[in-house]
């Protein structure tokens, strides 16, 4: 189930981006990024309808998913 992220508080949208971004644990790109600018760089992506809030009944999760990996989802 795709949630509006005008759904959600500012303060738990933050929450779940920054959970997404530091769910790794470990960043392998060329150079290093601020914490800050990943979280705007994700939530210009959820504005833009790149990515999308995916809520699971079965697992009660929510997470970050491309539209593509929402719409692949939803065909299973």
């Amino acid at each position: 189930m795709i949630i509006p992220h005008e759904q959600l508080s500012d303060s738990a949208l933050r929450g779940l981006m920054e959970e997404f971004i530091t769910r790794e644990g470990t960043d392998y790109g060329w150079e290093e990024t601020s914490l800050e600018r990943k979280v705007e760089q994700v939530r210009r992506q959820i504005e833009q309808g790149d990515v999308v809030i995916v809520f699971d009944p079965a697992t009660e999760s929510v997470t970050l998913l491309t539209q593509r990996e929402a719409r692949d989802l939803d065909n299973d």
